[in-house]
């Protein structure tokens, strides 16, 4: 079904003033929590998409099921959020797009938040999940992990720790707008972020793990060994704080052996996929983003043909 349309202008000037001002180090993070659940819902849902519930691990989970997918292909998927906010309703219209342009069942998990929950509650949460995934029955072969933002350093982050636990691997890692460098090491004064500002991630940073070394190797994937994880699918937009984040992890990954496709989304803003249904230029990056997934995940049936 046809919809109208947002230009892109106008949307980056609603996020600037409808999110932006309420995402500062100042107003209670439930407040924002609140506030990002109520802007959210007016993004439309993908057709033919049907949207259920589940549990993962212990944590509840949004499960998105295409009309015509292939139910043998799965998608964990990380919100975003500063690991404070976001939850299974402010990303469900965006992992319904997902779930229509890959043809996989999206997971979209309600892991815990800080501060109440501090590190390693998030991670942990996105590891059992994962796990619990296939005991269900998933083949690692056709599930991707994606996560946008801080779902994004949640994602690369659980890969390295499934790595080092022995764990069988997902086929792809999907990274939106991710923030990997949580000290914001590189984040340019000169660029204005219609949705981000450093002094709301440096709090986020703070109550994720407080009191912490944000540069020690636990927090720092991007000065992890990548070597032997599986394709990284890298989208980032041009106009936000966090773009040096996604070149450089591009290139510590190809360094590492570890193939990547780092699309780079002029005009776009962070996490700008969170808009398709409404952006034509959003609903583009993530039916780009979800076919790149399934062309990964259908390797494993060109495998098994081939056999």
């Amino acid at each position: 079904m046809s919809r109208p349309q947002i230009p892109a202008r106008a949307m980056r000037a609603a996020v600037r003033g409808l999110v932006r001002p309420v995402l500062g180090p100042r107003l209670p993070v439930s407040l924002q929590r609140r506030w990002l659940e109520l802007v959210t819902r007016m993004t439309p849902l993908a057709d033919a998409v049907d949207v259920g519930t589940g549990r993962l691990g212990d944590r509840p989970v949004a499960v998105m099921t295409p009309h015509h997918g292939d139910a043998s292909r799965s998608v964990l998927y990380l919100h975003g959020g500063g690991f404070t906010i976001g939850s299974a309703v402010t990303h469900r219209a965006l992992a319904t797009h997902l779930a229509a342009a890959s043809g996989a069942t999206v997971h979209l998990l309600d892991y815990r938040l800080a501060p109440e929950h501090p590190f390693p509650a998030a991670l942990d949460d996105a590891v059992a999940a994962y796990r619990k995934l296939l005991r269900n029955g998933a083949d690692p072969g056709r599930t991707a992990v994606a996560g946008d933002s801080a779902g994004g350093w949640l994602a690369l982050t659980a890969a390295l720790r499934l790595r080092e636990a022995g764990d069988r691997l997902p086929a792809v890692l999907g990274l939106v707008s991710q923030w990997l460098d949580l000290l914001g090491t590189a984040w340019p004064a000169d660029r204005s972020d219609a949705m981000l500002r450093p002094s709301w991630l440096r709090r986020c940073a703070a109550g994720f793990a407080p009191g912490a070394d944000l540069g020690a190797p636990q927090f720092a994937p991007l000065t992890a060994d990548l070597a032997g994880l599986p394709p990284l699918l890298v989208h980032v937009g041009s106009e936000e704080i966090l773009l040096e984040d996604a070149v450089r992890l591009a290139v510590h990954a190809r360094a590492a052996g570890v193939p990547v496709d780092l699309r780079r989304w002029d005009g776009l803003w962070h996490v700008a996929h969170a808009s398709a249904g409404m952006v034509a230029d959003s609903t583009t990056a993530v039916t780009t983003l979800g076919t790149g997934l399934a062309a990964h995940l259908a390797r494993v049936d060109l495998r098994h043909r081939a056999g």
